[in-house]
């Protein structure tokens, strides 16, 4: 997977942000949605950052 974080085509559930990071770092995906949920206000913000810098494994 190289060093980049990758959105995710099997783990998703918005578009695959969680699950890439989840992924990358081999943290199950329900812990960083939940951390994302708890820092909702700056997670949006955070999650919308990143969906436009990580880049997209290429399957639909």
């Amino acid at each position: 997977m190289g060093n980049k974080i990758r959105t995710s085509s099997t783990n998703k559930v918005l578009f695959g942000v969680c699950g890439g990071i989840s992924e990358k770092y081999n943290i199950p995906s329900i812990w960083i949605r939940i951390l994302f949920i708890l820092c909702l206000p700056l997670s949006t913000f955070i999650y919308f950052i990143l969906l436009n810098f990580v880049f997209d494994d290429g399957y639909l």
